[in-house]
């Protein structure tokens, strides 16, 4: 369904989960593909090798970095930027955060969750625009969180709020050169990244109970849609936040 033969690729967290299948899509539709990781080199040489398959042998490139570092993220595009000279997508996918009730998150435990979840977004998108030379598309990957209220999401729940909120204001700035920003946000997707809520089995059992679709959504859901939001199909969709959540968010109550 999508040619993305000579596009040139950024994914920030892309060695695992949504981001991983991002990248293997990527690569299957023709795109060179850059992935971030920040610790887990063995990761990052198992999604190389997954790219490696899906492209037909293309090698990616591998960039170690902290998102939430303006060091490490001008480090990354430097070398985006003496490897492949231009720049036709960026997907801001990198996460992390402190999984506590609000009574007992610190001041650190805010500020890490802000910085990596929204702030990262600021310095990736001017980074990466130069690149885009007039034509890109900027994707942030959210969650429903960022407008439901869930047990021990209070400080990811509100970075997330932010980050959508930066996705429309970057669309003011942005749109009018070429590029469009926009944001696709999932409901709760069974990844690695699940595993560290304690709460994980309930909130399981919860969304498939008010889920209309009745089945989890997959890393493969929402690649798809970040897929699309890349494609021509989309290119007057800007400022938008593309919903993939099997219809949870229409059915929860409050």
């Amino acid at each position: 369904m999508f040619d993305f033969a000579g596009k040139k690729v950024f994914i920030t967290g892309g060695t695992r989960g949504i981001g991983l299948c991002v990248a293997v899509k990527m690569a299957k539709a023709g795109a060179d593909v850059a992935v971030n990781y920040l610790r887990n080199r063995s990761a990052a040489d198992e999604a190389r090798a997954a790219i490696l398959d899906a492209s037909g042998g293309k090698e990616p490139l591998l960039l170690k970095g902290n998102v939430a570092k303006d060091e490490d993220i001008q480090k990354m595009f430097s070398e985006i930027g003496d490897k492949w000279g231009g720049l036709n997508f960026l997907i801001s996918n990198a996460a992390s955060g402190v999984l506590k009730p609000s009574r007992e998150l610190t001041h650190h435990h805010w500020q890490w969750t802000m910085d990596i979840n929204a702030y990262a977004l600021l310095p990736l998108s001017r980074h990466a625009i130069p690149l885009m030379k007039g034509n890109g598309r900027i994707i942030a990957v959210s969650s429903l969180g960022s407008i439901r209220a869930f047990q021990n999401y209070a400080a990811v729940g509100a970075s997330k709020g932010a980050l959508e909120s930066l996705v429309r204001h970057l669309c003011v700035e942005y749109a009018s050169q070429g590029i469009n920003v926009n944001a696709v946000s999932a409901s709760v997707v069974d990844t690695d990244a699940l595993k560290h809520f304690p709460n994980r089995e309930a909130m399981i059992e919860e969304s498939l109970q008010w889920m209309p679709a009745k089945k989890l959504v997959t890393p493969e859901n929402v690649a798809d849609a970040v897929m699309l939001m890349c494609s021509e199909y989309t290119s007057m969709v800007h400022g938008h936040t593309f919903i993939v959540d099997g219809g949870l968010s229409i059915m929860l109550p409050g």
